[in-house]
């Protein structure tokens, strides 16, 4: 059989220029490469030509058969000869001429690995945006779909030549409507043809599981509508489909660009926001913005539709497929489920995003479902993020939605290029703050108030349901612990949750001459109970004042997540009058932004000639009843505190004692309901360090066990520190000026501090010894701030 070739001639409309790097009109068109070889031999071939305006589509027409003409695309598809290919190359305003080449369709656990689990529950599901799947048709009435396909078109041309047929349920060429694009209708309906595939991304992209007899989740954007477009042929020639292949699917450039033209007409009455195109051919190292598919991708982007491509499955190192070539297109290639490039992916700095591809289980037509393999599976990972993201983000358009999910995705390196594997939770809820679990809420009540324990013993205290914290799914709070010795000796004090194993690092250390005070976050126990161990030989009194919480569940509200700063020092040995009172503003507090903050991490360190206590609250508040610190006379103490600031953004530093306080104050961090950030996670206390001995003026690294290896900003944790000589440990910032104390410890004795302190990019802080002589210190992580 004497091989034919159709030319589809597409013609840039008259407002888009040439693309760099095409010929200019005076040096003839561009002509695909070895296409004038082939016509040389006699054959008559399929070909896409493209010209500047539409004025030239009757010329170019006469350089063959027409085959196809596009209604709002300056195109028309073709069959010519090496005579046609002569006129047309000196034809003015012809841009290019392709050859009209068939290419093949590119072949549960993969939407929660990109976070759509999350942003399902966080109410982002795509609901609004509907998504067009150019492919081989979709089953409308598979459950999974639950009948979210809008509308249907079909374009699929038949070519005695090319053994090609039509796959459009009415037997013709072109038709539109419902059931126009049904997967199982027509020769579709033919078990020796699968047209499954199209069926299958349509189920990546908004398969909705919810209420379906073994549910094992849903696609990325279950909320969005779907827009099948049959784009494929039935070819019953092994020419075409490879030895012993045939009957194969396959689909015509020409149909795609009709396809696309269809799309571009729907966006008038639908909320379109991508065209998936799982297809391909070709290996291309460098963009083809020849390629006639260029100009109606370019005119979908300006509509605010995105054309999402797969990569091509040739495992090519450096190269992809067209159309995903087109610079204006989004690129996608495969990973596993490990994270690893899947093998057969093409790669190289073409590739915009990765994403899941590697033994993807979707529907198939026959309501049923099977795991598929490919770039195919993974572009629609992406086109279904898209509507997630445009619900997420209504008045951006599809570049900022493109750039938002490539900044937020996981690197993944590999020889010659990195590319972000699509992560859909940190770019949809970035900068969309949502209820969800660990999120820090401000709250201040007394929970237990000057209440002895006994030697050596432990007291269980019911937290939950006490001062104004939640009765139910309490998970954590930050605690106020004040403690004075009842006998001779010093002892000290552990808290932990009370169904867990108690562990052997302290949280306070306190002595007979006043209330020791820290501020630590503890994690809650199931029963909504705190243990208090004395482990002194004497009795101690203790007190216990709540000052924040979370809970292991969404509230009906955002609450605060934490973004930990460089620490700045807002108060420098400011001197507060005997009953006096010093206001911090946030304002003045650098790294904290304008508005939104909704509390203040702050370490106080202060010394009075006198003893008294000290107070942090919010301006504008009632003078609260408990202290944050307890101070003796002539010794520097510290304490931790988060303090909500009051509505004009300042907060009373209040000493209520009989002589002058002197002050230094350090922000290390600030919790926000006005953007996303990280939330907070409780532990069992970890010990990190055990009698680490730091030089006077030395640094020693810290590095956490019970913390995960990567996504933590900060570690709360306290020090227990003990030198002959009185000093500071401070912990030593990436960069600034200024060191974040922790623990002003005196001569002889024990002390405890608590802060919360940004992670290096290794996971671990730099502790540093600011006093006079050696000191040692043990050192545990209470919570740790994970990126939510």
């Amino acid at each position: 059989m004497r091989r034919l070739a159709i030319v589809a001639v597409a013609f840039l409309l008259s407002s888009i220029t040439v693309v760099a790097g095409r010929p200019a009109a005076a040096a003839g068109p561009w002509v695909e490469p070895g296409l004038a070889a082939q016509l040389a031999t006699g054959a008559e071939l399929r070909v896409n030509v493209v010209t500047r305006e539409r004025a030239d589509l009757a010329a170019a027409s006469g350089a063959g058969q027409v085959l196809q003409t596009l209604s709002r695309l300056p195109v028309v598809t073709l069959r010519t000869d090496r005579a046609g290919l002569q006129r047309l190359t000196g034809q003015p305003g012809v841009v290019s001429v392709s050859e009209d080449r068939p290419v093949p369709p590119v072949l549960g656990r993969s939407v929660p690995l990109i976070g759509g689990d999350r942003t399902r529950a966080a109410g982002l599901t795509g609901a609004g945006g509907v998504v067009a799947v150019l492919d081989t048709g979709v089953a409308a009435g598979h459950p999974f779909l639950g009948g979210r396909v809008v509308a249907e078109a079909c374009f699929s041309p038949a070519d005695f030549d090319y053994s090609a047929s039509s796959l459009c349920p009415n037997g013709a060429a072109r038709q539109e409507g419902a059931g126009s694009a049904d997967a199982e209708s027509g020769q579709c309906a033919d078990a020796l043809l699968d047209c499954s595939h199209g069926t299958h991304v349509a189920g990546i992209i908004a398969g909705d599981g919810e209420g379906l007899d073994g549910d094992d989740g849903s696609g990325v954007a279950p909320g969005a509508g779907i827009v099948a477009i049959q784009i494929f042929s039935r070819f019953d020639s092994d020419d075409f489909c490879g030895s012993g292949r045939a009957p194969c699917v396959l689909s015509f450039p020409s149909a795609q660009l009709a396809g696309l033209e269809k799309v571009q007409a729907l966006k008038q009455t639908l909320p379109i926001v991508a065209a998936n195109l799982s297809l391909g051919a070709g290996r291309h190292t460098a963009p083809c913005d020849s390629d006639p598919r260029k100009a109606v991708i370019d005119t979908l982007l300006a509509a605010g539709v995105t054309t999402v491509v797969a990569a091509g499955n040739d495992g090519y190192p450096d190269a992809i497929s067209a159309p995903a070539c087109v610079s204006s297109a989004i690129a996608v290639g495969s990973t596993t489920d490990a994270d690893a490039l899947s093998s057969f992916s093409n790669r190289g700095p073409l590739l915009d995003l990765l994403a899941p591809g590697s033994d993807i289980i979707s529907s198939v037509p026959g309501n049923g479902y099977a795991p598929m393999s490919g770039t195919s599976m993974a572009a629609p990972h992406v086109s279904g993020a898209l509507a997630v993201m445009t619900q997420a983000f209504p008045g951006l358009g599809p570049a900022a939605l493109e750039a938002k999910l490539e900044e937020s995705g996981r690197p993944i390196s590999y020889t010659g290029a990195t590319t972000p594997r699509l992560q859909l939770d940190a770019a949809a809820l970035d900068a969309t703050p949502r209820p969800g679990p660990d999120q820090y809420f401000h709250s201040r009540g007394r929970l237990l108030d000057n209440v002895q324990i006994s030697a050596n013993s432990a007291m269980a205290v019911q937290v939950a349901g006490v001062a104004g914290l939640p009765a139910q799914g309490l998970r954590a709070i930050s605690l106020n612990v004040s403690a004075k010795g009842e006998g001779f000796g010093p002892g000290a004090l552990a808290v932990h949750a009370s169904n867990d194993q108690e562990p052997d690092g302290k949280a306070l250390a306190y002595d007979n001459t006043r209330f020791a005070s820290t501020m630590i976050i503890t994690k809650v126990g199931a029963d909504g109970k705190l243990k208090i161990v004395n482990r002194g030989a004497d009795a101690v009194r203790v007190t216990l004042d709540a000052h924040g919480h979370t809970l292991g569940h969404a509230a009906a509200v955002v609450g605060g997540t934490y973004v930990p700063i460089t620490p700045a020092r807002v108060a420098d040995r400011t001197v507060i009058p005997a009953w006096g009172n010093h206001q911090l503003s946030t304002a003045a507090m650098p790294g904290l932004p304008a508005t939104g903050v909704g509390q203040v991490a702050l370490t106080v360190i202060l010394k009075s000639p006198s003893t008294g206590t000290m107070r942090v609250y919010a301006a504008g508040d009632v003078y609260p009843a408990e202290a944050n610190a307890d101070y003796p006379a002539g010794v520097a103490t510290q304490f931790h505190t988060i303090v909500k600031p009051g509505p004009d953004g300042k907060i009373n530093v209040h000493n209520l004692g009989f002589d002058n306080a002197e002050i230094s104050v350090d922000v290390t961090g600030y919790f926000t309901a006005g953007q996303r950030a990280a939330v907070v996670k409780a532990i069992r206390p970890a010990a990190a360090a055990r009698a680490l001995v730091i030089p006077a003026g030395g640094t020693k690294t810290v590095r956490f066990t019970g913390v995960p290896a990567t996504g933590v900003t900060a570690i709360g944790f306290t020090v227990a520190a003990r030198g002959a000589a009185a000093g500071v440990v401070s912990v030593l910032p990436q960069s600034g000026p200024t060191t974040a104390r922790v623990v002003a410890y005196p001569a002889g004795k024990d002390a405890v501090g608590f802060t919360t302190a940004a992670v290096r990019a290794d996971g671990s802080v730099v502790l540093k010894n600011e006093g006079t002589g050696q000191v040692s210190v043990d050192v545990d992580a209470y919570a740790y701030f994970a990126r939510g």
